[in-house]
């Protein structure tokens, strides 16, 4: 069975009813979470994203308070709160929240993760968290950029000084 097109989606939801709608939402959000959290996020958290950024980090921040020493496990720690937090993310597709989250990821990865290590895995989340931040930075309004370049700056900075796998020259 193939899936209509979304324009022929749109149509045929306008032409619904409102209470017919609210079931049919209601039916989406029963059978996968994720449509859930999608669906809480549109009614009740849409009006300030970064008020949501801020639910999203006080989420992980027990997470993060609870990752294990162990190279091993702490990636695979680190692996799952990258995952939550980019699902939640993409709920608000704002990329205002995504380097927010990011830049604090990147922080709470040079606090809590062992940075002695020489696991691939592990430098390789926070190189490609990096990565990330440089290439969202560039879409942002000037203001912001300004704001936020300063900020990646002095990320680069503590991490070139506290990892020696880092060189903040790939990044500027």
């Amino acid at each position: 069975m193939k899936p209509e097109k979304l324009s022929d989606i749109k149509k045929e939801l306008l032409s619904r009813s409102v209470p017919e709608l609210t079931d049919i939402c209601l039916r989406i959000a029963k059978y996968k979470k994720e449509n859930k959290e999608l669906l809480n996020y549109l009614l009740f958290d849409s009006d300030d994203p970064l008020a949501f950024g801020e639910k999203i980090k006080t989420l992980l921040e027990e997470e993060f308070k609870a990752l294990q020493k162990h190279y091993y496990y702490s990636t695979k720690s680190l692996r799952k709160i990258l995952r939550l937090m980019n699902r939640y993310t993409k709920y608000t597709g704002n990329k205002q929240v995504e380097i927010e989250l990011s830049l604090w990821f990147c922080n709470n990865f040079l606090q809590y993760a062992d940075l002695r290590t020489s696991h691939k895995p592990l430098q390789g989340l926070l190189i490609r968290q990096l990565e990330k931040i440089s290439k969202i930075l560039p879409k942002l309004h000037e203001d912001l950029q300004f704001d936020y370049q300063s900020e990646f700056e002095d990320l680069l900075h503590k991490a070139d000084s506290q990892a020696k796998w880092i060189s903040k020259s790939l990044y500027m």
